[in-house]
């Protein structure tokens, strides 16, 4: 597997394809959870283009099978989407995007929120060493938990 930024904002193709991915991974998210009132799996083309975000795409033989957006600052990298192809689930695709954005975020805090009832994403989260931050209803009905970690954090999970 291959480890490469992205800029779907640049390429159309590219983005169509990441589209495509992000609402198969989101279906499968908003199965688990039992609500599919996801953005992201609600989001056009145009606006996935459009979206400010720094993307880390994960190849197979080129192509695409996974992906990772965040935003960050001096401080804090902040995950806003991690989507894997569903027939890839479980198999080290989207621990070893997050690994990559941990090391992106060197000794800054990383941020990233999932859906409260998303218990493989918790997991994964959990495993590299987030711990939760807090719960918040984002819309009537629809929880997600938000965690956190530091490089002193990853530290002491690595050992």
């Amino acid at each position: 597997m291959e480890i490469a930024e992205i800029k779907p904002g640049d390429d159309e193709r590219l983005a169509r394809v990441l589209l495509s991915l992000q609402q198969a991974a989101y279906a499968v998210e908003a199965s688990i959870i039992g609500d599919d009132r996801i953005p992201p799996l609600r989001e056009t083309l145009d606006e996935l283009r459009g979206t400010p975000l720094r993307w880390l795409g994960a190849f197979d033989d080129r192509r695409l099978v996974g992906a990772i957006a965040r935003s960050e600052d001096h401080s804090e990298v902040d995950i806003h989407r991690l989507v894997v192809d569903p027939t890839l689930h479980r198999q080290g695709v989207g621990r070893t995007l997050v690994s990559e954005v941990l090391a992106l975020a060197g000794r800054r805090r990383t941020v990233v929120c999932t859906g409260r009832a998303n218990l493989p994403a918790r997991a994964l989260y959990e495993g590299l060493g987030f711990v939760l931050v807090d719960e918040k209803e984002v819309i009537p009905d629809l929880w997600v938990t938000r965690y956190a970690v530091t490089q002193q954090l990853r530290r002491r999970v690595d050992r």
